[in-house]
């Protein structure tokens, strides 16, 4: 059956069930679902073609500023519309919203076809691409903390986000008592994940006041990511409309651990479909390909540290001691360290990512971890020896190739002028991020927050 029959077959079962209008989204720099609702009508013009969206949202930051220093839009190119794709791949149903259609879609050039470079989850699959002429597919599990506060989007901000009552008191991880007195809210959660189509395979309380961690099921490629994204979203959603709101912030409080956005991988091969990380006959089980891989992690994710880490906030969490690495270090069942091991057998042999917190663009932080990854099977990179016990006991005797940058200017700085990252990623897209990256530093320097207040007000 051709495209054009089954796209008239798809609209047709739209009406059928009295279908009148259609949701769709797309990814901004910062990982931000920026969307509408059209017609059924006007869906059908576009299904198979493009259509336009304001370039603004490649344009301005998660509060609607726009940068002044980016070239691809502007004030003076007068914010036309960038044209946009829908992947009908995607479709889910809304339950909640009487079952519309959902649709994601990525950002295209004026061809109509060719990806746009600065689209997100364009990057995404052209590394992925890049992945697959090596030979190799990638299944990811995205886990990510989150906390949630008794709080709306009206009351934080009429708090100045000050003495906000969250979901659950304490420090209370993996605690039976709180998940069994909130069970219906749990399980209601974890049905709503299924329904959506990022079905969750674990659902905890972390350690922090009503602190949750969620472990999405491994996919494959593109499909791992675009579930990543939906889910931070729609958990956000999901618990404003239950007068409550949940925040994916690096480090909401200094007074607790931060929240992580954790990333665990591995390899297969393309043609046979077997998984290529593990080797019963080497140490721990890490194969060849395991290794080079990491040896490319621990050589380039210093560079491409900030597609991981992207805001002021994210590096209030990698400092010692927080459950965050400081240094591209990796061990055996280690989580001091930067990337994580987990032998065992070939399907359960994979990395976790411990870098990337939960403010991070899924779409960025996957290109990061794969495209370093991938320069490391190519050139055969060999890790240095793994970590064993406190791996930030050891961060000063480090070579300074391995110790992360410590704030958002720094890594800004490095990553654009990195001739590597500009290799795997591009120019357009490279100096499109340090560009946003480098505004969001002035933005936080242009503006006295309450540790200045606190700090000076009176003293000084």
């Amino acid at each position: 059956m051709s495209e054009e029959s089954q796209l008239e077959q798809r609209i047709e079962s739209y009406q059928k069930e009295g279908i009148n209008k259609v949701k769709l989204a797309v990814t901004d720099i910062d990982g931000v679902l920026r969307g509408k609702y059209i017609s059924l009508e006007k869906f059908a013009s576009i299904a198979a073609d493009t259509a336009g969206f304001c370039d603004c949202v490649l344009g301005w930051d998660i509060d609607d500023q726009l940068y002044d220093n980016t070239a691809f839009t502007g004030w003076h190119t007068a914010f036309p519309d960038a044209l946009y794709r829908l992947d009908l791949a995607t479709e889910r149903r809304l339950e909640d919203e009487m079952g519309t259609p959902f649709f994601l879609g990525e950002f295209v050039q004026a061809d109509g076809v060719s990806p746009l470079e600065i689209c997100p989850r364009s990057l995404y699959k052209r590394i992925l691409s890049a992945l697959g002429e090596l030979g190799y597919g990638v299944n990811l599990s995205f886990e990510y903390e989150f906390a949630i506060f008794r709080e709306t989007a009206h009351s934080v901000r009429e708090k100045r986000y000050e003495n906000l009552t969250p979901l659950s008191p304490g420090m209370f991880g993996y605690s039976v008592v709180r998940n069994t007195t909130l069970s219906d809210l749990f399980t209601e959660f974890m049905d709503y994940c299924t329904s959506m189509g990022f079905p969750l395979e674990g659902l905890h309380c972390e350690t922090g006041p009503g602190v949750w961690e969620a472990a999405l099921r491994h996919e494959k490629g593109v499909t791992a990511a675009d579930q990543a994204n939906l889910f931070k979203t729609f958990a956000k959603t999901f618990f404003q409309k239950r007068e409550m709101i949940a925040t994916f912030m690096a480090k909401w409080s200094m007074d607790y651990p931060g929240q992580s956005g954790h990333i665990h991988h591995s390899l297969y091969d393309l043609k046979t479909g077997n998984p290529v990380f593990y080797d019963s006959s080497a140490p721990d089980g890490c194969g060849e390909t395991m290794r080079w891989f990491l040896g490319g992690l621990q050589k380039y994710l210093k560079e491409f540290l900030v597609m991981c880490a992207p805001t002021v906030n994210s590096y209030t969490r990698l400092v010692k001691g927080a459950w965050a690495p400081t240094s591209s270090t990796w061990g055996i069942e280690n989580r001091t360290t930067a990337f994580r091991v987990i032998n065992g057998n070939p399907k359960s042999q994979r990395i976790e990512f411990r870098i990337g917190s939960s403010d991070a663009n899924p779409y960025l932080a996957a290109s990061a971890l794969l495209g370093a990854g991938m320069l490391g099977i190519s050139e055969k990179a060999v890790p240095e020896s793994p970590v064993s016990g406190n791996a930030y006991e050891i961060q000063d005797s480090l070579p300074e190739r391995y110790r992360l940058p410590a704030n958002l200017r720094d890594a800004t700085r490095l990553f654009q002028k990195s001739e590597v990252a500009r290799n795997q990623f591009g120019d357009a897209f490279v100096d499109h991020f340090s560009a946003t990256r480098d505004w969001e530093v002035r933005e936080y320097e242009r503006h006295v927050n309450d540790w200045h207040l606190k700090r000076y007000f009176e003293s000084i």
